[in-house]
């Protein structure tokens, strides 16, 4: 076999498994709302959240030992109020206003928003394919969530663009930064989740309090949301954005929508209609078209990547 070949299935291979891997982080995230009612505290998202963030972001740091320097103390809390703090408040807020399905396709716009953010600040070109991934993502999420009596609200629809908004901009400022030399990726988690949960908690005690009883099953939900949902899932999350395109691992957030309506089949006895079955085929279709591609083979060389965005 070619040297040129055989590194190229290689780098494909290396591609394939990133793409999975960080799909994981949004299918986690889809479990939430399942972990959430069967679980958790009735009516405390805010509380939810800031124990999501905070003790795995403080882990995180208890084992790294490292804080930011320089310039990375105001980007830390950059990312970490677009990525963790802002970015859960808006999406709860969305929660509370809208109907479920009405907030989740709010929020779904946000590959839209990487595309043009991406193209503005990576300098990114804009392809009909990744507008077109992008639409069809947004047409099967409708399908997957939406049911007939959906109403809109206007605080719901602004705090879930504004969600949106937070989701895209984090993600592509992840990616220009990149991380600090000599930070690894659990670090760098740690620094986000400890600022998103110092954001969250402040709300959390004023708009909703502390519970007056905390059960075992309330302690296996918290733990699940902070170890699965935080600490892995976030750490999966940013090591993908550094090594796939912004766009593609923007799409990957559309598992999210189509995991919890597989859990709420699975496990919660909620139907499946055929317009929900037709979304989910348009979501992996979205996702499929959004992952890199590798050239053809006979372009392939020892000198050049294989691989670029689509």
């Amino acid at each position: 076999m070619r040297p040129g070949r055989a590194g190229g299935e290689v780098r494909g291979n290396r591609l394939a498994f990133d793409t999975v891997l960080t799909a994981l982080a949004p299918a986690v995230w889809g479990s939430t709302y399942l972990v959430t009612t069967e679980f958790l505290p009735p009516d405390r998202p805010l509380l939810a959240s800031t124990v999501r963030a905070l003790p795995a972001g403080l882990v995180l740091l208890a084992v790294g030992r490292l804080l930011p320097r320089g310039v990375w103390w105001w980007r830390a809390l950059v990312l970490g109020v677009l990525n963790i703090g802002a970015f859960f408040y808006l999406l709860f807020v969305a929660a509370y206003h809208l109907p479920g399905g009405v907030a989740a396709l709010v929020v779904s716009v946000q590959p839209m928003l990487v595309l043009l953010l991406a193209a503005a600040l990576l300098k990114d070109r804009i392809q009909p394919m990744q507008v077109a991934a992008c639409v069809l993502g947004v047409v099967g999420v409708a399908l997957l969530v939406l049911q007939p009596q959906a109403g809109l609200d206007t605080i719901g629809v602004l705090a879930g663009l504004g969600g949106a908004v937070c989701m895209a901009s984090g993600i592509v400022l992840t990616k220009r930064w990149g991380r600090p030399a000599g930070v690894n990726v659990l670090t760098f988690t740690g620094w986000q989740l400890t600022v998103g949960g110092l954001v969250l908690a402040p709300a959390t005690l004023v708009a909703e309090g502390l519970p007056g009883r905390i059960t075992g099953s309330n302690i296996a939900g918290f733990g699940y949301l902070s170890v699965i949902g935080a600490l892995l899932a976030y750490a999966v999350w940013f090591r993908g954005i550094e090594r796939l395109p912004a766009l593609a691992v923007s799409i990957l957030g559309f598992a999210s929508p189509l995991a919890a309506t597989v859990l709420g089949y699975a496990f919660l006895g909620q139907a499946l209609s055929p317009l929900q079955l037709v979304g989910a085929v348009a979501v992996v279709a979205a996702v499929v078209l959004a992952q890199p591609r590798q050239r053809p083979r006979a372009q392939i060389s020892t000198e050049e990547p294989v691989a670029h965005a689509s």
